[in-house]
């Protein structure tokens, strides 16, 4: 299996990277279904297509790891698998880690993930927990980050403290939650330079999905 060139290495090589997110909700987007929606994104060469990893522990986590391995092998397009960290214990990661390195995935994007109603954190509280791991077992690894803030932060200070500790964990890249405001994203990246932030940014934006 030819091994694909890693996120890091598009985001040194490309003037502005553009990727698209697919995501199975909660398992549902089969791999037939999956590989239909990649084909025709695949139509406008994207540089990395990324997979989103199950809500609330609804368990498609080998779906993604299945679709993004399909994207990089049939479609000749490079993958991120997510990787979400609240449901986690040392062996289910280890197993995860396993079953990527086994499609040839190489990059992943590691987030905490959101908590069911009720549910407490594993051991692994926050994305910057996952982030040593996954860098330990050779992935290139990219993070979250949030222009318009996160429901837990109670400041911007907070949260770009949060996205330097993922850089100081290993983060390779950043990739944003979706932002609507351009100036709030702006003032975003200038105070994530002055925290010291150097790992590349890219913004999520919603793309046009009807006329209405």
């Amino acid at each position: 299996m030819a091994r694909m060139e890693n996120v890091k290495h598009i985001f040194q090589t490309r003037a502005c990277p553009v990727s698209f997110e697919i995501f199975p909700p909660k398992g549902d987007l089969t791999l037939e279904t999956a590989r239909e929606v990649a084909g025709g994104i695949a139509r406008v060469n994207p540089d990395f297509i990324s997979v989103t990893y199950s809500a609330a522990g609804s368990g498609n986590g080998r779906a993604t790891t299945a679709i993004a391995a399909m994207i990089q092998d049939e479609l000749g397009i490079a993958s991120v698998a997510h990787l979400t960290c609240v449901s986690a214990t040392p062996a289910s990661l280890e197993a995860s880690i396993a079953d990527m390195k086994a499609r040839g995935i190489t990059t992943v994007l590691a987030l905490r993930g959101d908590l069911a109603p009720g549910q407490e954190p594993s051991r692994y509280r926050f994305a910057k927990d996952l982030i040593p791991e996954l860098k330990d077992a050779g992935f290139c690894v990219g993070a979250a980050a949030y222009p318009e803030g996160h429901i837990t932060c109670e400041s911007d200070a907070e949260n770009i403290a949060h996205l330097r500790a993922k850089q100081d964990a290993g983060a390779d890249f950043f990739v944003t939650q979706l932002a609507f405001d351009n100036e709030r994203i702006y003032r975003f990246l200038d105070a994530a330079d002055a925290a010291g932030v150097t790992a590349p940014i890219t913004c999520g934006i919603m793309p046009f999905m009807s006329k209405s």
